[in-house]
């Protein structure tokens, strides 16, 4: 990959158009992925089979359906001299400061402000929006292990259970304009949200809907 002042000066000889090119490219993947990280962009070589006219100014821009993230692609238009547009090859990377384990971490702990460091990372090597908020991991539980420096990602956590096997619960049967409530005994860990079964005080086992608070509702 050559960089875009490169790659347009193959194409393009002209001087300012390749001297305006990095920055123009630079300036235009800040804006339109909003983050405020180091950026780098290196850009392919366009169709040798192009024939294009001279042109004393040029603008990127983002072809419909493009994202700014990883390998993709770049829309290049002529704004002055000529009128064409054409399409290149681009990798954009962006390195920005992001929430990496700062020890080995296992599978199932809860993490900590503690636990955790801020690194400068190259961001686009995740999907967009991949990186977990730390703010928002308090009543999450990591579903693998992490080692030191790597970064955390939102699919490495679920949430928490409310309920452990064993717990004593309060089964609770809602009518219309009636509630009922018992107790049970559950019978495997569940999140909230997620069915489990109870065995109640009477020895019968019944299913329902883990809810925070050692609460288990019975559906109708």
């Amino acid at each position: 990959m050559r960089t875009l002042a490169a790659a347009l000066s193959l194409a393009l000889p002209m001087a300012a158009l390749a001297a305006d090119a990095d920055e123009a490219i630079r300036l235009l993947v800040e804006r339109e992925t909003g983050f405020p990280g180091r950026v780098e962009v290196s850009v392919g070589a366009p169709n040798s089979r192009l024939q294009l006219a001279p042109c004393a100014r040029a603008e990127p821009f983002v072809p419909a359906g493009a994202r700014l993230w990883g390998r993709t692609t770049l829309g290049l238009r002529c704004v002055e001299g000529a009128a064409w547009q054409a399409f290149l090859p681009v990798q954009v990377k962006i390195f920005a400061a992001a929430p990496v384990a700062a020890r080995a971490l296992a599978q199932g702990e809860t993490v900590s402000p503690s636990d955790l460091q801020q690194e400068e990372i190259e961001i686009t090597r995740y999907p967009v929006g991949a990186i977990a908020d730390p703010a928002q991991l308090a009543d999450k539980q990591l579903s693998r292990s992490l080692a030191a420096g790597q970064p955390l990602l939102r699919e490495y956590f679920r949430a928490r259970p409310v309920l452990a096997q064993g717990d004593t619960v309060r089964l609770l049967y809602q009518g219309k304009n009636f509630t009922v409530s018992s107790q049970g005994r559950a019978l495997s860990h569940a999140r909230d949200g997620q069915g489990v079964t109870v065995v109640t005080e009477s020895g019968k086992s019944v299913s329902g809907i883990a809810r925070p608070g050692g609460v288990v509702e019975l559906s109708n």
